[in-house]
């Protein structure tokens, strides 16, 4: 099994523990991004995952390149060109001071690249699996249209798509986000959002429900997945549910809603103690991704996804670093965190 993600992978700049900007006078650094954190979750899985960008030649596009290798990620698609890698600052929030990201990726070697960088025949020759997230064609309209090119790309050859919502309003605004990824969608299999996201991209709000008062239930989960299946003819749509108590401590779990067999399966849910939270969606899309590839019924692969996220709270950076074995074993009830001897 191959799966192939395409996006921007950039470096994380990181005061120390729980300083604020201001307080630091040095930075730790690590690499990340949306769709190169599924890929190392799935290559830390066995799954043959192969990671698409673009990078400059220079030292530190090699040192991201490195990052993936690492971990077992195929790079060998990886365009070389350009002059920045982009960079993310992130400050971890601590109680009921949120975290904070500021970006600085305009201009990066891939919001700079153009269609004819990537030859989606060549990269789709043998794939089984395509994920993107709603990060990436909120870079520019020209890596919009090379998202749509590799939808088609990938549609046309009978692999299975699936995206991520994660609006960013930094990025761009609802009404654009609206208006692009309605397209990318037609061509999607695999929805993955949660009530925000659902309702800041395509207004879609659950039914006799109040989504900003925190009132939303079960029925009212169901009903958002419901109208995205039906909006775009999606096979399977994840939920993801999280309430935030505070910016250590969260509750975390999920839905599944199959179309085929009108199925709505909720998660057990976690009570987590959060060592770092940047990557915890793109862990639960490379668990469902896994889940899925491997023939999961629909509840087990729900509580695969969010067992994998729930396990990449409690690790540093953007990668997840589990195995199928630590996921497995916390979705099958052991969350004690007991040492292992």
């Amino acid at each position: 099994m191959k799966v192939v993600t395409f996006g921007e992978i950039m470096l994380r700049l990181a005061p120390e523990g729980y300083l604020r900007f201001a307080q630091a006078e040095k930075f730790g650094a690590v690499y990340g991004g949306g769709e190169a954190n599924v890929s190392v979750s799935l290559a830390n899985y066995g799954i043959d995952s192969a990671f698409v960008t673009k990078l400059p030649k220079h030292e530190i596009g090699q040192a991201a390149v490195n990052s993936l290798r690492k971990f077992g990620v195929d790079t060998s698609m990886i365009v070389r060109g350009g002059d920045r890698v982009g960079i993310y600052y992130n400050e971890k929030g601590a109680s009921q001071r949120p975290s904070k990201v500021i970006y600085d990726r305009a201009y990066s070697a891939i919001s700079m690249a153009s269609p004819s960088d990537f030859d989606w025949e060549k990269i789709f020759d043998g794939a089984d699996w395509f994920h993107f997230t709603g990060i990436t064609p909120a870079l520019n309209p020209t890596v919009a249209g090379i998202c749509l090119d590799a939808c088609k790309a990938a549609k046309a050859k009978g692999v299975k798509i699936s995206c991520d919502l994660n609006f960013r309003k930094k990025l761009w605004s609802r009404e654009e986000a609206c208006k692009t990824m309605t397209e990318l969608c037609k061509y999607v299999d695999v929805c993955i959002s949660n009530e925000e996201d659902a309702h800041d991209v395509f207004g879609i709000d659950a039914e006799n429900t109040d989504i900003a008062g925190g009132k939303l239930n079960h029925e009212g989960y169901k009903s958002v997945a419901r109208q995205l299946a039906e909006k775009f003819g999606f096979e399977k749509v994840a939920i993801t549910l999280r309430s935030s108590i505070s910016a250590n401590d969260n509750d975390w779990a999920a839905l599944l809603y199959d179309v085929a067999s009108g199925e709505y399966c909720f998660s057990k849910s976690y009570h987590m103690h959060i060592v770092d939270r940047v990557g915890g969606g793109d862990s639960f899309g490379g668990g469902l991704i896994y889940s899925c590839l491997n023939g999961y019924s629909t509840q087990d692969a729900v509580e695969f996804a969010v067992a994998a996220s729930c396990l990449k709270h409690t690790i540093e950076g953007d990668f997840n670093m589990v195995s199928v074995d630590e996921v497995k074993a916390l979705a099958g009830g052991n969350g004690t965190g007991r040492i292992q001897r």
